[in-house]
Formats: C-alpha cells, sequence, structure tokens
C-alpha cells in the first residue's frame, strides 16, 4: 500500500511550504561537485509538484534561493543561475498540462536579467491555470520581505494613503510578498537540519514544522506524504486549549 493511500482526503493542508535542503551534502556523499546535486534536486521538484497536485493541494511554497545563497561562491551561484533559466524553460509546458500556476516571491530585481525574463514569461503562460499554484522563493529572505512591507507602509503613511491606526495583521499582510497566498499549515525541511532560515517568518506563526533527515534529491512523493500523515496526528490549537478545540468541532 502506498502512503498516498493512507491519507485523510478530507484533513490536507491547504498550503505546503518546504525549505529543499541538503542539495550539496548530497553531491559531496558521492564524490561530486555541489552543482551535481542542484541538478538532482530537480527531479524532486518534479516528484513532489506532481505529488502535491495529484492529491489536491492548493498552494506549495519551494524555497529555491534565499537572499544570503548570494554569498556562496561565484562558479555555484552562475550554475544556480543557469539552471534555473534552463528549468524554466522545459518545466511550463509540463505545468500548462497539469494545470499548474506558477508564482514568485522574493526579491527578483536581484536575478540576472536572462533569469528574470524567462521567469516572468512562464508566469504569464501559466496564469489561466486553476490548480495548484506553484509558488517559487527566489532571492528571497523574510527579513527582507518584513522590512519592504514596513518601508511600503510608511511611504504610504507618508502620502496620507493610510494612518497608523489602520495598521493590524490583516492590513500589514496586503504589504507581503505573500499577500495573495493563505499562511502554510505545513512547513517540511529536508536533510536534518532544525531551523528555519529566513523563511516566511511572519506567515509560520501557527504552521506545523516537519523536520526529516531526508537529503532533499532522495526526497520523493512517499516522503511527502508521510509528512502530511504526520501533520494530520497534530492537534491545531491556535493558542486555544484542546478541550475548546474539540468543543468547537463537536
Amino acid at each position: 500500500m502506498s502512503e498516498k493511500d493512507k491519507l485523510d482526503i478530507n484533513n490536507l493542508p491547504t498550503h505546503i511550504a518546504i525549505i529543499m535542503d541538503g542539495n550539496g551534502r548530497w553531491a559531496e556523499e558521492k564524490g561530486q561537485d555541489r552543482l551535481f546535486g542542484h541538478l538532482n534536486g530537480v527531479e524532486s521538484v518534479r516528484d513532489i509538484v506532481e505529488g502535491a497536485a495529484e492529491i489536491g493541494i492548493q498552494y506549495l511554497t519551494l524555497y529555491a534561493f534565499s537572499t544570503e545563497n548570494w554569498d556562496r561562491p561565484q562558479e555555484e551561484v552562475t550554475g544556480l543561475m543557469e539552471l534555473l533559466i534552463d528549468t524554466i524553460k522545459k518545466e511550463v509546458p509540463t505545468l500548462n498540462k497539469n494545470n499548474i500556476r506558477l508564482n514568485v516571491i522574493g526579491d527578483t530585481d536581484m536575478l540576472p536579467k536572462g533569469a528574470q525574463n524567462e521567469l516572468f514569461e512562464a508566469i504569464e503562460q501559466t496564469a489561466p491555470n486553476t490548480g495548484l499554484n506553484l509558488i517559487m522563493a527566489l532571492s528571497y529572505s523574510s527579513r527582507w520581505e518584513i522590512i519592504h512591507a514596513a518601508q511600503r507602509i510608511a511611504n504610504d503613511a507618508k502620502n496620507g494613503k493610510i494612518s497608523p491606526e489602520e495598521i493590524n495583521q490583516d492590513r500589514f499582510k496586503e504589504y507581503l510578498t505573500t499577500s495573495r497566498f493563505p499562511d502554510p499549515e505545513l512547513m517540511i525541511r529536508t536533510s536534518g537540519e532544525f531551523r528555519i532560515s529566513n523563511f516566511l517568518l511572519y506567515q509560520l506563526a501557527y504552521t506545523e514544522l516537519y523536520f526529516t533527515p531526508t537529503l532533499w534529491p532522495d526526497f520523493r512523493k512517499e516522503n511527502l506524504y508521510l509528512a502530511i500523515q504526520d501533520y494530520q496526528q497534530r492537534e491545531r490549537r491556535f493558542g486555544k486549549t484542546g478541550k475548546q478545540i474539540n468543543t468547537i468541532k463537536i
């Protein structure tokens, strides 16, 4: 029996976020350079996107490249950007075939012009799709996002478009790059590291966290389904007591 068959289809997370970690270590264990790991990590992306779409997940955010990753060796960064361009070109027909809409969050102005062009063209080509929303976090960091939101709020306040009294959680969320998406219910991190690494810090306030030692190039649908099974065993209380939650369910 597949792990997929053990899922409660009526209790799926609407939005799953994944920190895809371990490409470099996976490659080094095999005596290869780090870029070899990133190349094989693309296969995991394909498999997980397909698996999420098959079971009806509505939003999937993948942490593909952080703002801190720009500080990695130039050869690795250049290779990653070339891989990004090549992957986007190849995957658009598959995304359209599977009714998947591509989105992006992050400081995309930092991306090479070629990557920007391919990315925005792919976003436009998949915009009519109504299935899974695939959100790529590229040149993204949560601190950048929060500071950017604060700057926009300050600018709007300066120009009289918003008053301090109007700023609440809902209004603040409108200024985040994720304003069009619900907060994740489940966040998965591969490779055995137990940290969030500047990823969706505001949005993960009540997200269930799942850490697995599996390196990203080895992470497949069955691993995703195991993470969702674990999520389905959790009691999500949002600051309330278990008794309160169970009373609400009744």
